[in-house]
């Protein structure tokens, strides 16, 4: 696991629809937790969820902010935004599928695409810049400020990605029936809601963002019970649910909670391998090589077509500067898992660590054409290219990780610089040319 952190800036793509909200604030931080186990976890729990809402699940990303306060939302049709602090506070995979649920029925009810009317969908560095920037102004810090081609005064975003009330008791009714749907007990929803009871009455500044993005009140949830009365005794926990709940928080937990508190709790896991998991974690993080390894092992040895453990251990040598060991790990990682990213993008830095950096590129280009948001596999990628003397791609790749993060000055730069370089009319010149031109529609407003 790692941290993402992108800095917004002033990001193209501008809605039509938000171009009242133009205010003058600076930029703001945000910092997505990425690692392929926890995603895939959650792609796990949101799959039955997403198809009863009658959504694609390979269309839509489950992504975590790190961020302590209690929050859930969406800024498009496209992603869900889970807090750190959220995931690790509730109880049950039937909670988090609420949630999940919850944020689905905002989707599938249009509440999002009635609000962003012709907003174009991620497809570009830019454009995912957009729909990032817009979750550090749904991530509820009241020092938020959002690019999206411009300054954005965070309240007024605020108040613009809120849903009202009526959107909340429609979302109720379409999550309680998605869940009955894909039998999951939708007792987890009033769970859920009874988190926040208490946090209307408090100051603005001391509530989770959740609630000024998701009114509550007594009458919701009243209704919210009404529904669930009577059906949780026809839902059966789902045992393979349960593990992926426990394995997603543990994991996360595990790495941001002091290792010795992870060391006090791992034997209380749901299954012996999230148990090891979790030490793993946590001796890898006191330097204890030897005891990681081992838990490691022994999560491997249970679960040995898991290729997400074998990236952990992977990640435990490289950061333990044992390159070429990892190279191996990360491979078999990636035969178990050819089409993961997040894999395939640990295994490229290995081998640049390595002293490999033909095989980095090939490797590290797989993954940027399966994830071009990642902004760790474009450094890295641009590294690469650097280090084979294809100065012209490294220097298209850096542009494009500064458009993700929002820094168009920088990219204009890079990409002036790879165009000049690049054959006339090929791909990668095209994509260079891309980057200016968001780079120029940023100057301009």
């Amino acid at each position: 696991m790692y941290h993402a952190t992108l800095q917004f800036l002033r990001v193209t793509g501008l809605v039509l629809c938000l171009t009242a909200l133009i205010a003058a604030a600076p930029a703001r931080a945000i910092t997505l937790l990425r690692d392929a186990d926890i995603e895939y976890s959650l792609k796990e729990l949101a799959t039955p969820v997403l198809r009863a809402a009658g959504l694609s699940p390979g269309q839509i990303r489950i992504l975590v902010i790190d961020d302590g306060t209690l929050n859930a939302f969406i800024v498009d049709t496209q992603h869900i935004f889970i807090h750190s602090g959220l995931l690790t506070k509730l109880d049950s995979a039937e909670q988090l599928q609420a949630v999940i649920a919850h944020e689905a029925a905002h989707i599938a009810n249009g509440h999002i695409s009635r609000r962003l009317g012709n907003m174009q969908t991620a497809r570009t560095a830019a454009g995912l810049g957009m729909v990032l920037a817009a979750a550090a102004a749904a991530a509820g810090n009241g020092q938020a400020a959002v690019g999206l081609g411009l300054g954005v005064q965070s309240s007024a975003m605020r108040n613009f990605l809120a849903h009202t009330r009526a959107e909340e008791s429609s979302a109720d009714i379409s999550s309680v029936r998605y869940l009955l749907r894909a039998g999951i007990n939708p007792q987890g929803a009033i769970e859920v809601q009874n988190l926040f009871r208490g946090q209307d009455a408090l100051a603005e500044s001391r509530q989770d963002p959740y609630m000024r993005t998701h009114p509550l009140s007594r009458d919701r949830l009243r209704a919210l019970q009404g529904l669930v009365a009577g059906a949780s005794a026809e839902a059966k926990p789902d045992p393979a649910a349960a593990y992926w709940f426990a394995r997603a928080k543990g994991k996360l937990s595990a790495f941001t909670r002091a290792p010795a508190w992870t060391l006090r709790r791992a034997d209380e896991s749901l299954s012996p391998d999230i148990a090891q998991m979790r030490k793993a974690v946590a001796y890898h993080r006191q330097s204890d090589l030897s005891r990681a390894i081992s838990n490691i092992d022994a999560a491997i040895s249970a679960r040995p077509n898991d290729p997400f453990l074998r990236e952990l251990k992977g990640q435990i040598l490289l950061e333990s500067r044992r390159a070429s060991d990892a190279v191996n790990v990360y491979s078999a990682a990636a035969r178990l898992a050819p089409r993961e990213p997040l894999i395939l993008g640990g295994l490229g830095r290995a081998q640049l660590a390595a002293g490999n950096p033909q095989e980095a590129v090939k490797t590290l280009e797989a993954a940027r054409g399966r994830d071009f948001s990642d902004t760790r596999i474009l450094r890295d990628l641009a590294t690469a290219y650097a280090k084979t003397g294809q100065n012209a791609m490294a220097s298209l790749v850096t542009a494009e990780r500064y458009a993700v993060q929002g820094r168009f000055k920088d990219a204009a730069i890079h990409a002036t610089r790879a165009e000049g370089a690049l054959p006339r009319g090929s791909g990668p010149w095209q994509r260079a040319q891309d980057v200016l031109s968001a780079a120029q529609r940023a100057a301009r407003r």
